[in-house]
């Protein structure tokens, strides 16, 4: 066959499996606002999936249900909710003001929730079928830091700088983290016993990164209570790696090319389609389960930070009108979220171009 022709059908699947990502990512987030305001009779007026001009469209009941062309984001947009309706006095009693502050926040806090919700059950899937990495050492280098703490094969790692660890992740993670050399103190398992030991890490110039000097990942197939268990724990890892990432690119440690838009986001599932075909195409859907988690767990996260335009910024504002016992005037809500939204859009086309950059 073509080597061209190969790279474009390479290229087609990719995308596709991209495509799918998206949708579940993104359907899954404006479910939970969606259903959560059907159950306040919240009435929503048009429920779709990307952004841009529609490609096509149906209405059931009182809702409008769209496709739009470019894969980014997507929207429940309820009955009066940018409160102009409401100056102008049209709003039926099904109107997103006119439900009670709480109904109103849960509604709001929904989309995030279903995100971690449908993230939890593709970790249940992963660990189910692939099981875990355990913290357990595996070896332990000569002459490393590790070896002169006492640390040996068979020791299994239960906290780093009092943190518990569960899996052998966050032990790579907390190591990987650990930029400045700072000294590590480690509690481990030996025979049913807890032993605590302090490790000064090696820098090593090659790598440019610091070393304990040990191998930490065991295997587990869990059981059932163990994959729920274990299911959480993965979760709760790629949580708390999210917000490392946000906490290195706040701090300048992470650069703009570490972002990545939808464009960047297929380069991404190409990578990991290409690697993992030669397996089969069950290891390809579990790898793309596990981006799937990812972006899950991220869209979560980024939508409840506290800015306009985010269902974190509108949580605010439902927070402070059930404090002050009346909401915040709809026009001044109204150019704080437009604000929030103009600068959101500028970031997201400052994404994709910087996504087309790493294509050449």
């Amino acid at each position: 066959m073509n080597i061209s022709l190969i790279g474009g059908i390479r290229v087609a699947v990719s995308i596709i499996l991209f495509l799918i990502i998206f949708f579940v990512v993104v359907i899954s987030h404006e479910f939970g606002h969606f259903i959560i305001a059907k159950k306040n009779g919240i009435r929503v007026v048009e429920f779709f999936i990307g952004m841009g001009p529609s490609l096509f469209s149906f209405q059931k009941g009182d809702t409008k249900y769209s496709l739009k062309l470019f894969p980014i984001g997507g929207a429940c947009m309820f009955e009066g909710e940018d409160g102009l309706a409401e100056e102008k006095g049209e709003m039926s009693e099904k109107a997103f003001p006119n439900a009670p502050v709480w109904a109103r926040f849960a509604t709001i806090f929904a989309g995030p929730l279903f995100n971690f919700l449908i993230a939890y059950l593709m970790a249940l899937i992963l660990v189910s079928v692939c099981g875990i990495t355990t913290p357990e050492i595996q070896a332990v280098n000569e002459g490393s830091k590790a070896k002169e703490a006492g640390l040996r094969p068979g020791d299994v790692i239960t906290r780093m700088n009092e943190k518990s660890i569960h899996l052998g992740g966050e032990v790579t993670l907390i190591s990987q983290l650990n930029t400045k050399g700072e000294s590590l103190t480690v509690t481990y398992r030996r025979d049913g016993q807890e032993n605590t030991v302090v490790i000064d890490p090696v820098y090593d110039e090659a790598a440019q990164r610091y070393y304990m000097g040990i191998v930490a990942g065991g295997y587990l197939k869990c059981n059932v209570p163990q994959t729920f268990q274990y299911a959480f724990y993965t979760m709760k890892f790629y949580v708390e790696t999210t917000f490392q990432s946000l906490k290195m690119l706040v701090t300048g440690q992470l650069s703009k090319d570490d972002v990545s838009g939808p464009v960047g986001l297929v380069k991404v599932v190409d990578e990991v389609y290409d690697s993992a075909k030669a397996y089969g195409v069950i290891e390809v859907l579990l790898n793309m389960i596990n981006i799937s988690l990812l972006l899950s767990v991220n869209l979560g996260i980024m939508n409840l930070l506290p800015l306009p335009a985010l269902d974190g910024g509108r949580l605010v504002f439902l927070l402070v009108e059930a404090v002050r016992g009346k909401p915040i005037p709809p026009d001044k809500e109204g150019m704080v979220h437009l604000a929030g939204m103009v600068a959101l859009m500028l970031l997201m086309v400052l994404v994709f171009f910087n996504d087309i950059t790493k294509f050449f």
